[in-house]
């Protein structure tokens, strides 16, 4: 049976919660397979709204197992306030299986990440300031602690021991901080081993066995195509892989059991932190896709930067991603609209570029090219079948997805899950 990968097409908050609940309830397993809590996932079920932030929304689904996969770095302080969350909720937490080769986030990689971001000034990446960035790099580097070294006080010791022989010295030399004691950190994450205990297992390995069993697996990716640290608009970028390429190495399942990749895109385009964005807009449109789409962090509160849809992104994510469906999200946010700019290419310096531009200077000078559609001011809220859109809505998709390089199997037109109109089955 199939494995199936969710990613998002632009800079995130594209509504993977969404698709990935949508989806979710037809499947066995949910994998989150990058990232940390430095994104969320909203998920809308009937008059309930969950946000999450490391956990899979398969989570809410009560016959799926959620996963969280290798590729993920784990606060694991946040990760039992959403598992207690929930559970004052009603909702059974107890299927949760949690890589032990995942790697955990120490209280001291969250204070390398603010005092860092402070330091930089205007040079700032705009991270989240949840210690994501120091984890991976300490990953890299090869002095990370994984969910495993929680088990062993011995080894947990030493790579204490090893990471803050260079932090302690970096935040103390260099940013004039306290560094944490060694004791301090061994035993604040000792105090975790207990609780996690159960949940830890070779996730590789079970969903290896899960697919062999003839079940199906969906991989959820964390932040999105263009946050991505190796395809995404650098340094302006997370520190994990986010493409559906990512989706093997944060998992374990191999390539060729990837059956399926499912890119979510939004009507138009955000994003939040620091970073180029050609169809970025600052006046009152802006404003209005913000305030309509209610496009405010899951996880930070911050506002979202706003523009029009972007389709050399789009065509730049099918591509890099293999990408076989798309679902649109948050088509109801154009509503009301006498017309809608889609940027079809850029203009860099009197050079019309159809594809991402090879460098990233050229992006940051990028000026959008647009075709503008007709609107229409019907409310699609209701709609459930494509033939149920106004003629202008129906247009406005039918365009945009011949710019995009990939056919748009699902429609969302509003926030909860059954405002879903549904073109061609996914599953």
């Amino acid at each position: 049976m199939p494995a199936i990968a969710i990613i998002g097409a632009q800079w995130g908050d594209e509504g993977k919660g969404k698709a990935t609940d949508l989806l979710g309830s037809r499947v066995d397993h949910v994998v989150k397979f990058n990232g940390g809590n430095n994104a969320g996932h909203t998920v809308v079920i009937g008059d309930e709204k969950y946000a999450l932030h490391l956990l899979p929304s398969g989570i809410l689904s009560p016959n799926v197992t959620p996963v969280i996969g290798n590729g993920v770095v784990i606060d694991v302080e946040v990760l039992f306030e959403e598992l207690d969350a929930l559970t004052a909720r009603g909702v059974d937490v107890s299927r949760l299986k949690v890589s032990a080769n995942a790697h955990v986030i120490p209280s001291y990689n969250k204070a390398v990440d603010k005092v860092t971001e402070r330091f930089l000034g205007s040079r700032r990446l705009g991270t989240t300031g949840r210690g994501i960035g120091p984890t991976y790099a300490d990953k890299m580097n090869r002095i990370g602690i994984r969910v495993q070294d929680l088990f062993d006080e011995s080894i947990l010791r030493k790579k204490v021991e090893g990471a803050l022989d260079l932090k302690g010295q970096v935040l103390t030399k260099i940013y004039n901080r306290r560094a944490p004691e060694i004791e301090e950190i061994v035993q604040e994450l000792l105090a975790y081993a207990e609780r996690l205990a159960p949940m830890v297992c070779d996730t590789g390995l079970f969903l290896n066995q899960r697919l062999d069993a003839g079940e199906t697996v969906l991989l959820e990716a964390g932040q999105a195509t263009l946050l991505d640290v190796d395809h995404g608009t650098y340094p302006f970028v997370t520190s994990s892989s986010c493409t559906a390429a990512g989706a093997c190495t944060g998992s374990g399942i191999p390539p060729m059991r990837l059956d399926q990749v499912i890119a979510i895109v939004k009507a138009y385009t955000t994003r939040v932190g620091e970073g180029p964005f050609p169809t970025e807009l600052f006046d009152d449109a802006g404003e209005h896709l913000r305030k309509t789409g209610a496009e405010y962090g899951t996880t930070t509160g911050r506002p979202r930067r706003c523009g029009w849809y972007d389709a050399v992104i789009a065509r730049y994510a099918a591509r890099v991603n293999g990408v076989t469906d798309f679902v649109l999200t948050k088509l109801d946010v154009l509503t009301g609209l006498e017309q809608v700019p889609v940027c079809v290419a850029y203009d860099v310096g009197g050079v019309r570029h159809d594809e991402m531009p090879v460098n990233q200077s050229d992006f940051h000078h990028a000026v959008p090219i647009y075709d503008y559609l007709p609107g229409w001011w019907e409310d699609i809220s209701e709609c459930r079948t494509f033939e149920e859109l106004p003629a202008n809505a129906r247009a406005y998709v039918e365009a945009v997805e011949a710019m995009s390089g990939a056919r748009i199997s699902v429609v969302g037109v509003g926030p909860s899950r059954a405002a879903t109109i549904v073109r061609h089955e996914l599953l």
